[in-house]
């Protein structure tokens, strides 16, 4: 078979397992566990790695997958109740494992889906807005976005220049959200504004008049997934859209944190996937009369790559096990969300590296996974500010400011 034509979905899962897995993580999994990943895993080998050289080129997200991923039940699969599926920490890591194995930009959906708008409506609505909003977005008829980002206003959300004022019994709220994941394809809208009693969360119906989301276009990164502008212009609301439980940033961080819990999980999947690749073309790439596979060179990056995936995966199911018993820290998702990106983004630059020339087409999974995670990296907590939390746990001194 010539090397072009090899690609990861042709591995089969004792390949993946063997070559992947080399402390026997699978070991530590449930049976259940293993056969949703297994489930999860056939969908992106059918339905993602077969098309997604082309939804990345031609920038487009695929919104025919998504009565596929609720079927499997993706859509706010760790909530409870309202429709949703119910399923554990550690199985929604798995999902999110697999699904950036096919694209960070579709993990990406899922979790701005179910971690960000339904866990914020789940988390801090009223009984009216759950049983209005939850079933239908579990189920994907109705798609939701979380805007909380501005210009101006990315790692502190607390300068956000987006206000709702009291007009009666409405709000109006002014202002703009960037880099707003599936705004423009959304029908409801979680969005953060200041008002006169703090940071406050509404629910906005995206048909809402005065609320405008504008796709950002000519991407680098994450070109099979969608981000918005939102403009905010005198978008009136009923009191009832409030979210009743959210005061303050402690509401959005709250949603923030589901958020990067699935992240630690997700580049995993990117970093393994563009792992597979180099190690299949490095297996059937003939140099110097011997394949690539076979220089020592090779071996240590190989090697080396296996190693921080093996821990950046243990890493995960820990703090997958912590979630599910209720413990898990803040700062310890800092640690798994600074620590995995960090390693996945290095993994997918090094496998890119292994496939030479051909390295640079969408023949290949690694320099789009690469692409993809300089978005990941950067969203939900760049490395500095995930530093930052860390340095604050471990010194007691808050270095932000």
């Amino acid at each position: 078979m010539p090397a072009a034509a090899l690609s990861n979905a042709e591995l089969t899962e004792t390949d993946l397992t063997d070559a992947a897995d080399l402390v026997g993580i699978d070991s530590l999994l449930t049976e259940t566990e293993i056969a949703l990943r297994s489930e999860v895993r056939s969908f992106v080998d059918s339905t993602i790695k077969p098309n997604i050289a082309g939804w990345y080129e031609k920038a487009v997200f695929p919104l025919e997958i998504i009565p596929q991923m609720a079927k499997l039940g993706l859509l706010g699969m760790h909530l409870t109740g309202y429709g949703c599926p119910g399923r554990s920490a550690v199985e929604y890591g798995l999902a999110a494992l697999e699904l950036e194995a096919g694209d960070s930009g579709l993990r990406t959906f899922v979790s701005v889906q179910g971690s960000l708008a339904m866990s914020a409506i789940h988390k801090h609505g009223s009984e009216e807005q759950k049983n209005e909003w939850l079933p239908r977005m579990a189920e994907g008829s109705v798609i939701g976005c979380f805007g909380l980002t501005e210009p101006s206003a990315g790692s502190d959300p607390a300068s956000m220049s987006t206000f709702a004022r009291r007009d009666g019994s409405d709000w109006v709220i002014n202002g703009t959200k960037r880099w707003i994941g599936l705004a423009s394809v959304a029908q409801v809208a979680i969005i953060w504004a200041m008002t006169d009693d703090g940071i406050r969360g509404f629910v906005v119906p995206t048909d809402t008049p005065g609320f405008v989301a504008t796709p950002i276009e000519q991407k680098l990164s994450m070109r099979a997934s969608i981000q918005c502008e939102i403009q905010l212009t005198e978008l009136r609301l009923p009191g009832s859209a409030m979210l009743p439980k959210a005061r303050g940033l402690r509401g959005p961080f709250e949603c923030l944190n589901e958020a990067r819990y699935g992240i630690v999980w997700g580049v995993m999947g990117a970093a393994r996937d563009s792992y597979l690749a180099a190690l299949a073309f490095s297996k059937e790439r003939m140099q110097f009369g011997k394949p690539l596979a076979g220089y020592q060179l090779t071996q240590q990056k190989l090697v080396n790559m296996a190693l921080e995936i093996n821990k950046g995966t243990l890493l995960a199911l820990q703090l997958g096990r912590l979630k599910d018993a209720g413990t898990l820290a803040p700062h310890q998702i800092s640690v798994g969300k600074l620590n995995n990106c960090r390693e996945a983004i290095a993994i997918c630059r090094e496998a890119r590296a292994m496939l030479g020339g051909n390295g640079i087409t969408l023949d290949f999974s690694p320099m789009r996974h690469a692409n993809n995670l300089e978005s990941v990296r950067t969203y939900e907590g760049t490395d500095e500010v995930h530093t930052l939390i860390l340095g604050q746990h471990i010194t007691g001194i808050a270095a932000f400011r």
